[in-house]
């Protein structure tokens, strides 16, 4: 005889009596004996119930949970472009107040910026091109009569030659002053300077 068998044996032995004679821990013992006599009958049919329910409700937490997941990665994300486009701006103005206050300084020293060096290589071959155009006047031989000046014309193309190379000379020496100067120091922006420099 099993468990539940005598179970049920003893609830029709104690069914006739009346109930006003078992005491209440009685009750709770024929109670649990009834709930494991279901149990045993619909056991593994609740079990499946219990393991279905369970299922289903780990399916919608995990969705759930995924759901406010998204939901505050794409706010995170949304509030780290928005920060990194502010922080951008900011970087930027503030590499530009840098470069100019570092201009102005520079130019309160006297170094030459840029544009005063790209002014200074200009002239410098202009000068060379006009050199370079004394020089061949210069050498060609004049076939005019001889005219009665002709030392005094020399001697004014060969003051000019001179005043001419001793300018091209000093100016070549301040652009090489100027790029070791500018190589020495770092690198600045190039902004046009207020002198220009005086054409010779």
């Amino acid at each position: 005889m099993t468990s539940s068998e005598n179970a049920k044996s003893n609830k029709t032995k104690a069914s006739p009596q009346s109930d006003s004679q078992t005491p209440p821990a009685q009750h709770v013992w024929l109670a649990g004996l009834g709930a494991i006599a279901k149990a045993q009958e619909q056991g593994s049919k609740a079990i499946e119930a219990l393991v279905n329910d369970g299922l289903a409700f780990q399916r919608k937490s995990q969705a759930e949970a995924q759901q406010r997941l998204q939901e505050a990665t794409e706010r995170l994300s949304h509030m780290a472009s928005d920060f990194g486009q502010q922080a951008t701006g900011r970087v930027d103005k503030l590499e530009h107040l840098f470069e100019d206050r570092v201009a102005k300084a520079l130019h309160r020293l006297g170094m030459p910026t840029l544009l005063d060096l790209e002014m200074l290589s200009d002239r410098v071959a202009q000068l060379e091109a006009q050199l370079a155009a004394l020089q061949k006047a210069e050498s060609k031989p004049q076939k005019t009569a001889p005219h009665p000046t002709k030392n005094t014309a020399a001697k004014s193309i060969a003051a000019k030659n001179t005043s001419a190379k001793s300018t091209a000379a000093k100016v070549s020496a301040t652009v090489k002053t100027a790029k070791a100067k500018s190589k020495a120091a770092p690198s600045t922006p190039s902004t046009p300077s207020k002198t220009r420099p005086k054409s010779a």
